[in-house]
């Protein structure tokens, strides 16, 4: 991944964030790192945790950004998830897997797309 691309990428986390407080989500944590793999955020919002999966693009040249969440990234997301419930010994709690897609095309006003509940456990 080149510098641009990770810079271009902390942006549009930072950006995610920003408009995940403004809903009234609290930010448990970020870029929860296991394995080879990260859930880029995780809030809850009432009684409900949500592990976010950011998306960014420069444009929609190559698809919009929530349409480069395949399914085999959306396991790997399930089974970080997983990992850091483990880890943290959280149980009985409603969890959903949300994706945050932003598009930077109009560079000083980025179109976000929040999907909440984007997949499921399969």
């Amino acid at each position: 991944m080149s510098a641009d691309n990770k810079k271009k990428g902390k942006e549009g986390e930072d950006i995610a964030n920003d408009f995940l407080l403004k809903k009234g989500y609290k930010i448990i944590g970020r870029n929860y790192r296991f394995g080879k793999g990260e859930i880029d955020i995780i809030a809850q919002t009432g009684e409900l945790l949500v592990f976010v999966e950011v998306k960014s693009r420069k444009n929609d040249e190559f698809g919009r950004p929530e349409y480069a969440i395949t399914q085999s990234k959306q396991k790997q997301i399930i089974r970080i998830a997983k990992a850091y419930l483990y880890e943290n010994e959280i149980r009985n709690v409603q969890c959903r897997f949300d994706v945050v897609a932003i598009s930077f095309e109009k560079k000083n006003n980025p179109n976000i797309n929040h999907i909440e509940n984007a997949f499921i456990e399969m």
